[in-house]
């Protein structure tokens, strides 16, 4: 998946091309080569480069500075529904949520044995191992630290570092959003989360925040400057997804959640490739673009 950020700047088409122009020159991008184009604050786009990214299997993300905020997308580059099929099988099955349920647990608790926990069991470890690095982040930075609160409606009334957590975590949930769709996903259907329209942004941000955005807010908290908390947030976030790999990282984990649970082969990387078929309640599914001959009786 290759994935182009741009900002501040003018998008047009050369060819099968595209042009990026700013103060410092142009440069030339084949539309083939590009998978996910994030658009940035500041971008003028032409009705022809939407067309020929539509034509090569390329999707446009409107975002916020260095993808810290999620606005709208056009069509995945994923033309194979595989991945959404699989989350959605995946989703519908309780084994399989429970398989990837549980690995999203596992995936937190490095070097310790947790396979045989119910998920009450994982919730409440996992509940103690947060609140654990609030403890630990607070004792490194000095930052007092009493318990987590969040009202989005007086967001201004939390203390420091819970305004740094708020407006970080929701740095993340734009990245992981802008990748769920980009992979051809639905970042409604969750396995841990449920019920939201952004369940399984959740589910997939929340494999990050202690290694991202936990020590962020607390250094942000340390380090009071004369710009508004959520801003210095956001910024130290945007500066950190690049060294964390948080895009790279976000499209191996997905895929990697999906075929733990059986739903998915994990030796299949054919996952671009549009290969429409017709489902069949005996056979799975037959060829398309078939005249089939009727058969049986009426």
């Amino acid at each position: 998946m290759t994935f182009l950020y741009v900002e501040r700047c003018t998008i047009n088409r050369d060819s099968n091309a595209i042009t990026v122009a700013d103060g410092h020159g142009i440069a030339h991008v084949p539309a083939a080569a590009l998978s996910v184009l994030l658009l940035g604050p500041g971008v003028r786009i032409t009705h022809s480069v939407v067309s020929v990214l539509s034509e090569s299997g390329s999707t446009i993300v409107w975002v916020g500075e260095n993808g810290v905020r999620y606005y709208a997308h056009g069509s995945p580059p994923s033309r194979s529904s595989r991945l959404l099929e699989a989350q959605a099988r995946a989703v519908s099955d309780p084994s399989m949520r429970l398989t990837v349920a549980r690995n999203m647990y596992l995936m937190r608790f490095a070097g310790e044995d947790v396979s045989k926990l119910s998920l009450q069991q994982l919730r409440g470890r996992e509940g103690a191992r947060v609140r654990r690095l609030y403890r630990e982040h607070s004792q490194r930075t000095g930052v007092p630290w009493d318990r987590r609160e969040y009202d989005p409606e007086n967001y201004e009334d939390g203390s420091v570092v819970n305004q740094a957590l708020s407006a970080a975590n929701s740095a993340i949930y734009g990245i992981v959003h802008a990748v769920i769709v980009a992979r051809g996903c639905s970042p409604g259907l969750g396995f841990v989360h449920n019920g939201n329209y952004r369940s399984f942004v959740y589910d997939v941000a929340d494999l990050y925040k202690s290694d991202l955005t936990i020590p962020i807010a607390f250094d942000v908290a340390a380090s009071p400057t004369d710009e508004a908390v959520g801003s210095a947030a956001r910024k130290a976030v945007r500066d950190a997804v690049r060294e964390f790999h948080l895009l790279e990282r976000c499209v191996a984990d997905i895929k990697g959640l999906l075929s733990v649970s059986g739903a998915l082969d994990v030796e299949d990387e054919d996952l671009i490739v549009d290969d429409l078929r017709l489902w069949d309640d005996r056979e799975g599914t037959v060829a398309a673009g078939v005249a089939y001959e009727e058969s049986g009786s009426w």
